[in-house]
């Protein structure tokens, strides 16, 4: 990922595009996360999705700096392409469960392996279903 120029958005202005967050991610992170020094944070991927800006990465460090009660955090645009029905899929999922901002995870926070139940093997499967979709298009 080629991080150009970084800049400062509102947490709340940016969609998210995952369901849950890992704790044990979150926690790794909140250990070395010094809130006096936000800079430290390393800055997170978005891209727009017609009218909206959304995360492409980095949720997890997004609510960390919501928990350590940042309003802004550093953001650049995501140049790398991106499987964009996938993405239009998971922010989809993402406004049907209510989750509009950041702070809205904080009831989404699972352990590692219902990270890998309830996210990782969604998506795989979401993918999976792509992929044969895509290939029944490209049939026809």
């Amino acid at each position: 990922m080629n991080v150009c120029h970084t800049f400062l958005m509102r947490l709340d202005k940016i969609q998210p595009s995952q369901l849950f967050i890992s704790s044990a991610k979150l926690s790794k992170i909140m250990e070395t996360l010094d809130p006096a020094k936000p800079e430290t944070l390393d800055p997170i991927p978005i891209k727009k999705l017609e009218d909206e800006i959304f995360f492409t990465d980095g949720h997890t460090r997004a609510f960390a700096a919501h928990l350590f009660g940042l309003s802004k955090i550093r953001v650049f645009w995501d140049n790398d392409e991106l499987d964009w029905e996938a993405y239009k899929i998971c922010v989809g999922w993402c406004r049907k469960e209510g989750i509009s901002t950041i702070a809205d995870l904080k009831s989404r926070i699972v352990s590692s392996e219902d990270y890998k139940l309830l996210w990782l093997r969604r998506c795989q499967k979401m993918q999976e279903e792509l992929k044969t979709a895509r290939s029944q298009r490209h049939i026809q």
